[in-house]
């Protein structure tokens, strides 16, 4: 009994811990959009914006620089863009073990996408393992849609109609800094769902669509 009663306490803290960091976390994306441009945010005009220039902000100017950006035209994304995540707040580590060991067959490198019609679409996610194999897989529907944290127009992705188990429930959303660099914001009802969101970059031009694997 006592060895029981000792796992239920360690089992509370653990717990409490994880809703306390939670918590912390949805706090420090801060409030509502401030009204500031991109250039104000990032400190430097956007079309010369790159990734270090975001990896300079805190993650409330991260939140502030998408709640800024403009959604990217629906049929300019297509082919396969290097992704990277962005590491800010107190649940950065953990958002970043997850993307990487759990969330594919491999480090998570990029997205891709195929504008099939004139505002719907698919895309897939490309993961890369140890030994320099590559998987591209996690197929998702894509939309130009409301967004979720703002109301104003995203480049949306739904997982919801080819995923299992917590990406299930995984919706992504895309804004444009410049023709090389878009922020993205990514949850999941496991993290906490839309008002818990982890920040993460589309770089560099596209490449070719090649499509996802073969089952």
């Amino acid at each position: 009994m006592k060895a029981l009663k000792t796992i239920f306490i360690i089992a509370g803290v653990l717990i409490a811990l994880s809703v306390g960091l939670t918590g912390i976390n949805i706090l420090q994306k801060g409030g509502p959009y401030d009204g500031r441009s991109l250039e104000i945010i990032l400190g430097v005009a956007p079309e010369k914006a790159t990734v270090d220039d975001i990896r300079k902000l805190s993650k409330s100017e991260v939140f502030q620089l998408f709640y800024a950006a403009p959604a990217p035209a629906f049929a300019e994304l297509k082919g396969e863009y290097d992704a990277l995540t962005v590491d800010v707040g107190i649940m950065a580590s953990g958002a970043a073990f997850y993307t990487h060991h759990f969330f594919g067959p491999g480090r998570w490198t990029g997205k891709a996408f195929y504008p099939a019609e004139k505002d719907r679409g698919y895309g897939y996610n490309l993961f890369q393992d140890t030994g320099g194999k590559m998987f591209r897989t996690r197929k998702m529907d894509t939309s130009i849609g409301p967004s979720d944290y703002d109301g104003k127009p995203s480049f949306k992705l739904n997982y919801r109609a080819y995923n299992s188990g917590t990406v299930n429930s995984m919706r992504d959303e895309l804004r444009k800094i410049n023709d090389r660099l878009l922020i993205g914001l990514g949850y999941m009802d496991l993290g906490g769902g839309k008002i818990n969101p982890a920040p993460f970059v589309l770089v560099g031009r596209a490449k070719d669509w090649v499509g996802i694997d073969p089952p």
